[in-house]
Formats: structure tokens, C-alpha cells, sequence
């Protein structure tokens, strides 16, 4: 879709692990809700963590064929609509210079933080369900660095080594991730406007996790997609001071009830 040539005023921005799909990597409860937004011509981007491959394969499968950022804010991916070919907004740094600065955290700390592409394919499995391929396209990092949580006691002197760095660290629901200062899911958001000359443009959030709260942040309407157990406790705050909205089933459900009761109210 030509974001430029829509008629729509808004966008709809998604994380997609435990938002647009659960855990187990469902996302069909959100699939008539889709296709309604189709049919309305209104954008569907995905904002995740996910490398660049693992989402192609998803929109693939969902039909999509809007914008998508990765790796957290990244890099923002699109097709150009007269020859097809895949356009690129680099906004972070390389995946080798973010590893030479993890090493350089864990130097200073006293032990290693052990990056995702350092688990063994059992341990990947293990930690995140994925496949074979799966693990494969979840490994092709461009510009991020997914590592074990550490210690709870340990992430507010992790945060400010790395920011020394001039890295950022988000912590997502399974792992934390290390990117360039200043990168981050609202930063691409806001680019990503900028890119279509489109600053009035209106922003649906949705996302469940503390590495999704820039993204929440920079929206106009932003929603809290819970998990099973309830809403991620540091979004709980947002929810509480009344800044985001709470979904009221988890993931593909609860998105999909948000997304049609909020277009519905605003169109």
C-alpha cells in the first residue's frame, strides 16, 4: 500500500510477539480484523523485535503489505510501489559494533551476558518455541543484540554502563536488547512519518511488553495487549494514570476487540 496516496487518517502500528499473536505464534483470531483494515485501506505496520526475514515471512502470510520496523526501531523496511523492490531506513548501528559494546558491558560488570546468538539451537528452542527455520531467520540480526535477561538487581547498573556506550538496553518479555542510543520503536514510528510526509497522521499503538513502551509513548491512541496473567507491570503504570488503554482479552483477541471498537469510534 502507497501510505502516501491514503485517504485513511490513520495507521495502525503493532508489536507482534504476545500482541498480535501469543506465544505459541496464533495470530488467527486477528485475521478477520485484518482483512476488515484492508478493506478499509488503513496501513497495518508492524514494530517488533523480529529481524527483518522473520517478518517478511509474516506479512507474507497475513497478506500485508505495509512498512515494517525491526529489531526494536532499527531499521524501518517497505516495498517502493512502481518496481517492487524493498526500501531501507537504517537507524541503528551494526549488529558487530553492538556486540563489541556488550562485551564491553560484561567487561565491566564481571561476567558475560550471553547473547541470543550464542544459545544453541536447543536453548533457543527452549527459550522461545521456534523452529528450525524459525531459529534461523531469528538469528540474522542486522541491528540489534538480543541477550539473556541479567539479574533484576543488576539491570539499573547494566542500563547505565551501556548508555555510557551511547547504547540503549530495552527489556522485552524473554529477552533484553541491546541497540544504538536513540534507537527505538517510537524514534522509527516518528521517522517512518517523516519518510511519507506525514506528520498529522494518526497513531494506533498496540503492544504488551516494557521494550514497547517508546512505541505507546509516540502514539495518539495507545493500547496495553495483556497477557493471560494481566497487563505487563511496568505498562501497568501508563493504564493506571490513564495514558494507554487496556485490551480486554490477551493477544490476537484483545487486539482485534481494541482495533475495531477504536476505528469504529474514529471514522
Amino acid at each position: 500500500m502507497n501510505l502516501k496516496s491514503t485517504k485513511k487518517s490513520f495507521w495502525i502500528i503493532t508489536d507482534i510477539d504476545g500482541t498480535l499473536m501469543d506465544h505459541n505464534y496464533d495470530f488467527s483470531p486477528a485475521l478477520p480484523t485484518i482483512k476488515w483494515l484492508q478493506s478499509l485501506a488503513i496501513p497495518i505496520i508492524p514494530c517488533t523485535s523480529k529481524t527483518a526475514s522473520e517478518v517478511r515471512i509474516i506479512r507474507e502470510s497475513i497478506g500485508l503489505k505495509d512498512p515494517f520496523i525491526v529489531e526494536n526501531g532499527g531499521a524501518i523496511y517497505g516495498e517502493d510501489d512502481s518496481s517492487g523492490k524493498e526500501w531501507e531506513l537504517i537507524l541503528g548501528k551494526s549488529y558487530e559494533y553492538l556486540r563489541s559494546k556488550l562485551k564491553l558491558i560484561s567487561d565491566e560488570i564481571g561476567y558475560q551476558l550471553k547473547p541470543l546468538n550464542d544459545l544453541s539451537n536447543k536453548e533457543i528452542f527452549e527459550l522461545t518455541g521456534l523452529n528450525e527455520n524459525g531459529i534461523k531467520l531469528a538469528l540474522q540480526r542486522q541491528w540489534s543484540v538480543p541477550f539473556l535477561n541479567p539479574p533484576e538487581k543488576d539491570l539499573r547498573q547494566i542500563i547505565e554502563i551501556s548508555l555510557k556506550l551511547n547504547t540503549s538496553i530495552y527489556k522485552g518479555n524473554r529477552m533484553s536488547h541491546l541497540l544504538a542510543k536513540g534507537s527505538h520503536k517510537g524514534k522509527a514510528v516518528n521517522q517512518l512519518k517523516k519518510f511519507f510526509n506525514l506528520p498529522e497522521v494518526k497513531i494506533i499503538a498496540l503492544g504488551d511488553s516494557q521494550n514497547d513502551l517508546p512505541l505507546l509513548e509516540a502514539a495518539d491512541i495507545a493500547v496495553v495487549v495483556p497477557s493471560e496473567k494481566g497487563p505487563n507491570p511496568i505498562l501497568k503504570e501508563g493504564i493506571e494514570r490513564g495514558d494507554f488503554l487496556l485490551a480486554p482479552a490477551p493477544h490476537a483477541e484483545g487486539w482485534s476487540i481494541s482495533v475495531q471498537e477504536l476505528i469504529k469510534k474514529n471514522i
